[in-house]
């Protein structure tokens, strides 16, 4: 197993199978950051850092080794801190419009600011015409073959924030996080889930 340093996809839980095609029994265990080992659909979700009381992130499993804390600095913000020192903060800024939600920020010493905001609003005018095209041609064939039928199976998706500096994006994150930029500090993603949940 490589080390949380190197991590690219990972989840937040205590699922250690999930149910597959070829197996529906779930497996559990301890409460972690975790991510595919394998690449057949019997993945099996290692956990690389486990979860302890008040949002504090371990190495190990007994929860003696510690990697970070996240510590409220505000009603909007935290400090995301290992034994020694502050390794960045994650603010959640109110949204003024109702109807938007709150965009998430990372602040990264020595990196650019990171927001995530909603796929919507996320990317140059043109990606963004792109987009709206894209869901209007898919709105419109569920709509002519009723999978989008209220009582279908189609799952509910899970919103979506692509996490962008001013030209680079850094990480994506639904119902995992996926990250793209080899500078991320990973523990600024893992603190990201433990407030995001």
């Amino acid at each position: 197993m490589a080390g949380w340093k190197d991590v690219r996809e990972f989840t937040l839980g205590n699922i250690s199978r999930p149910a597959t095609r070829t197996g529906n029994r779930l497996e559990f265990g301890p409460n972690a950051i975790r991510a595919v080992q394998d690449s057949d659909d019997d993945g099996v979700l290692e956990p690389y850092v486990y979860v302890g009381a008040n949002r504090s992130l371990y190495l190990d499993a007994d929860l003696t080794q510690l990697l970070c804390r996240v510590e409220a600095t505000g009603e909007h913000s935290w400090s995301v801190q290992d034994a020694d020192s502050e390794i960045g903060t994650i603010t959640r800024p109110p949204s003024h419009r109702p109807v938007l939600r709150p965009n998430w920020r990372i602040d990264q010493p020595g990196r650019p600011v990171i927001t995530g905001r909603t796929e919507w609003l996320s990317g140059s005018p043109g990606r963004l015409a792109a987009k709206a095209a894209t869901r209007l041609i898919a709105g419109v064939l569920d709509g002519l073959t009723g999978i989008g039928d209220e009582g279908g199976d189609q799952p509910t998706k899970s919103r979506t924030l692509e996490w962008r500096t001013s030209d680079e994006l850094v990480m994506i994150s639904d119902s995992s996080i996926r990250i793209t930029a080899d500078w991320l500090d990973r523990r600024l993603a893992f603190a990201y889930t433990l407030l995001a949940k």
